[in-house]
């Protein structure tokens, strides 16, 4: 088997200069962005103290970018929500949803530029592609919303918590009510496989 390569090491001084330690050279910001449209993986260490900083200069790059005119990703509203779930009992779900949901595009990017362009032609990505794309995006998070479901139990609502709960005592669960459960559990799982397929 071939081993896989080691992510290129790049340090950071106090100065704020970044060093390539594979090419030794100083880099720039924008260096490492080509770099990440390369494909190259690297880490960013802190010279003096050794600690990774990669996550916190990738964040730099995007500011970076995000300050440049027309080339604006990330939404206000998803910045104002992402800020909103920092704290929240959510966040630890978010970085994995948002990672899969990148890889999702990422690999189906070609595909869907190749549907859009045969379904609207010169106008790929004007408003009715965007309609799709919005109603597709709304499809995928109805499927995660139902797969979290999955961890209340018994049709409780995720957020609800024990002081929030009904104080009036639990009623015994009825053999029709966990068959009920045992057939949404399945339908959520096929949805689930479908979405993988997809993916």
């Amino acid at each position: 088997m071939v081993a896989e390569k080691e992510p290129t090491v790049i340090k950071k001084y106090a100065n704020r200069r970044l060093y390539h330690t594979g090419t030794s050279s100083y880099v720039t910001l924008e260096d490492l962005a080509l770099l990440v449209r390369d494909g190259e993986e690297f880490v960013v260490y802190d010279a003096k103290s050794g600690e990774d900083i990669t996550r916190s200069v990738l964040a730099q790059i995007i500011f970076e970018e995000e300050s440049k005119t027309g080339q604006n990703l990330l939404p206000i509203a998803f910045l104002r929500q992402l800020i909103r779930f920092y704290g929240d009992s959510m966040q630890v779900l978010v970085p994995r949803y948002l990672e899969m949901s990148i890889d999702s595009l990422t690999r189906e990017q070609h595909t869907f530029r190749d549907h859009l362009t045969k379904a609207f032609g010169a106008n790929a990505f004007g408003q009715k592609a965007m309609e799709a794309m919005e109603q597709q995006t709304r499809t995928n998070m109805k499927i995660f919303s139902d797969a979290m479901r999955m961890f209340a139990p018994f049709g409780a609502k995720p957020a609800e918590t024990a002081s929030e709960a009904p104080r009036t005592p639990a009623k015994p669960t009825s053999d029709d009510e966990i068959d009920g459960l045992k057939r949404e559990m399945a339908a959520m799982r096929e949805q689930l496989a479908k979405l993988s397929d997809k993916g």
